[in-house]
């Protein structure tokens, strides 16, 4: 009797998890991105050692859609300053995700 009390319990826990995946970082929010999502094409922040397939095959995974085109860009390091100390931006990859006429992506 405990042990399916400790799996219901388990369960519930990965209900309540958004769905993740480990080359897929989240959306990319800027002012191009939501211009560009009412299109069909979303932005993503990507893993360094992503390559286009992989991402094709998390975003089907992840939201249920099929990718028509996947854009991969690598996001160099930026000179900031801020209150005179000087410092850089992370790097990173990007993936712009564009899918087929009438597909969306909902974000929570």
């Amino acid at each position: 009797m405990a042990n399916t009390k400790i799996k219901k319990n388990t369960e519930n826990k990965e209900e309540s998890k958004s769905k993740t995946h480990p080359l897929v970082k989240g959306p990319r929010v800027t002012e191009k991105s939501a211009i560009d999502a009412e299109k069909g094409i979303y932005t993503f922040n990507v893993a360094e050692n992503a390559n286009k397939n992989e991402i094709k095959k998390a975003i089907n995974i992840l939201y249920g859609v099929k990718p028509v085109k996947v854009a991969m860009t690598k996001i160099a390091k930026k000179p900031i300053v801020r209150r005179g100390v000087v410092s850089k931006t992370q790097a990173g990859k990007k993936a712009v995700v564009h899918l087929k006429k009438g597909d969306k992506i909902t974000f929570v």
